[in-house]
């Protein structure tokens, strides 16, 4: 299992709620933090879990195919980060 996604079950984050983080993952990776902020994990779990999202993008990939979702919004979704920062 994606250890994304093993981290939010082991905080008794529900599979609903992880398809959700994931799902706006893809369409908006700025926004998707704050819906990760919302879950009410624990500090010193967000952290870890804040970096692992930031640090690895492949682990991203992974649970989103892990979970069905379609990786290439993520892909738009950096496109358009670069392009409002240019």
């Amino acid at each position: 299992m994606n250890p994304i996604i093993e981290t939010l079950k082991e905080l008794n984050i529900s599979d609903e709620k992880i398809a959700e983080v994931f799902q706006a993952l893809t369409e908006n990776p700025i926004t998707a933090m704050g819906t990760i902020q919302s879950l009410g994990i624990p500090t010193d779990k967000l952290q870890g879990l804040m970096m692992m999202l930031m640090t690895n993008p492949d682990l991203i990939k992974e649970a989103v195919d892990e979970l069905g979702l379609d990786f290439s919004k993520v892909e738009q979704a950096k496109e358009k980060l670069k392009a409002s920062q240019s």
